[in-house]
């Protein structure tokens, strides 16, 4: 297996150490073609020609904490391509990542950002590398795709 050492400012970069919210943005700022509009609190939605990819949810009544029934104020929303690929992240219950009923039939997937630590920054770049990858055009997912060729 060959793992890419991720360079920045020059200095080697430890992507098997846990990710933090800092991540999300960073990666997904570092995709190409990436804009960011801020809605509700200001918080951002990352975008591939005008189709989010990952945005940052405002507290809603369909994400609570099982036991206070809080609302969660933390819930990060990331595009998967498929209703397979939802399933794979949300279907151990030790995952991080969730789903709720309002978003039944639609390819997303929730975290929230308290739990965000359970994944490696690896992880959470693959998750958003596939969250862009399922809303970017063709052409510039194929090139994309091209420029950064899967690991192995």
């Amino acid at each position: 297996m060959t793992v890419r050492i991720d360079y920045r400012d020059g200095m080697p970069q430890d992507r098997s150490r846990p990710a933090r919210v800092e991540d999300v943005h960073e990666l997904a700022e570092a995709m190409p073609h990436v804009t960011v509009v801020h809605g509700t609190d200001d918080r951002p939605a990352y975008q591939v020609g005008g189709k989010w990819f990952v945005f940052f949810r405002p507290p809603r009544p369909d994400a609570v904490d099982p036991v206070s029934g809080e609302r969660y104020p933390d819930v990060v929303v990331f595009r998967v391509g498929s209703e397979a690929d939802k399933q794979a992240l949300v279907q151990d219950p030790d995952s991080p990542f969730f789903t709720t009923a309002h978003f039944d039939g639609y390819p997303t997937v929730l975290l929230r950002a308290g739990r965000i630590g359970e994944l490696t920054h690896r992880e959470l770049a693959e998750v958003i590398q596939d969250a862009w990858l399922s809303r970017a055009s063709a052409r510039r997912a194929a090139a994309w795709l091209s420029a950064h060729p899967p690991a192995g």
